[in-house]
């Protein structure tokens, strides 16, 4: 696969995990419950992909665990972080990620960062600023402190799926899933889901979990950590976009301000990393 391939499959990926934020608004579960089921059925996609495309290779190494504690710590601990701080507060500390993945990737990858790097993050967490401007609050200290460690539980689960370029990145993202349902589903059993909450859990776990789950895997392997983790802030901006096509919930102009940077800064810096990378390859 080609590196304009793998840029491609993961914005594609954190387009789909956005649509998460659309369908958690017309579930009429508890978040818990609601993680719990949609862990189960990605859970189920997943471990089918695995064992259609690959025999399985459960190293139990410290990169595999790692990212497996990652990925079931980042949606843990952003779920108690909403219950506990506004919405906007959860997702804008959460993806302070790509600060975490810069430091860690310089320390645990030796990937330097380049001046583009740099300049990328301080335009993405500007926009991510101007899209959240108005709803960002100081209350909800633990539920601050929750999103924090869960955008360190992101970084964490970036970081060390990179650390497994050369092998396969599949068996993490199923041991974190897996994790995350045995914690979370017994929540669903004290309550009674109607059809049509079912019909949107089987949405979450199979589009906006499982699939992209599959092309972050894929993609992984192309790409530097902080090219993925800055790809993946599309997901907060498509988010509301999402709820405006179906919904018809209008974001305000600030935050439709704040879409258009962080999106162009992830365009940006796509293409100059490409064009770079092929004058070096000449």
């Amino acid at each position: 696969m080609n590196r304009s391939k793998a840029i491609l499959l993961q914005a594609l990926a954190a387009i789909l995990f956005s649509s998460g934020g659309l369908m958690i608004k017309v579930i009429d579960l508890s978040p818990m419950s609601i993680v719990g089921a949609r862990a189960t059925l990605t859970l189920i996609i997943l471990v089918g992909y695995m064992l259609y495309t690959t025999k399985p290779t459960f190293t139990w190494s410290w990169p595999q665990i790692g990212a497996a504690l990652g990925i079931a710590g980042a949606q843990f601990f952003f779920v108690l972080a909403t219950k506990q701080t506004t919405a906007a507060n959860a997702i804008f500390i959460q993806f302070a990620a790509p600060i975490y993945v810069a430091f860690l990737g310089i320390w645990l990858l030796k990937e330097r960062l380049k001046g583009i790097d740099w300049l990328s993050l301080v335009f993405i967490f500007a926009g991510l600023f101007f899209f959240f401007q108005g709803d960002l609050s100081t209350s909800g200290f633990w539920g601050n402190i929750n999103a924090l460690i869960s955008g360190i539980s992101l970084a964490f689960f970036v970081i060390c799926l990179r650390m497994q370029k050369d092998g396969s990145t599949i068996e993490s993202i199923v041991l974190g899933n897996a994790l995350c349902a045995l914690t979370c589903l017994p929540f669903l059993l004290a309550e009674s889901p109607k059809l049509s909450d079912w019909g949107g859990l089987v949405f979450l776990g199979i589009f906006q979990m499982g699939l992209p789950f599959i092309l972050l895997s894929i993609s992984i392997k192309y790409l530097s950590a902080i090219e993925a983790i800055v790809i993946q802030t599309l997901e907060p901006v498509f988010n509301p976009i999402w709820v405006f096509l179906v919904i018809g919930e209008k974001p305000a102009p600030l935050a439709l301000l704040g879409c258009s940077i962080v999106f162009l800064t992830v365009l940006a810096r796509s293409i100059i990393a490409s064009q770079q990378k092929l004058r070096r390859a000449k």
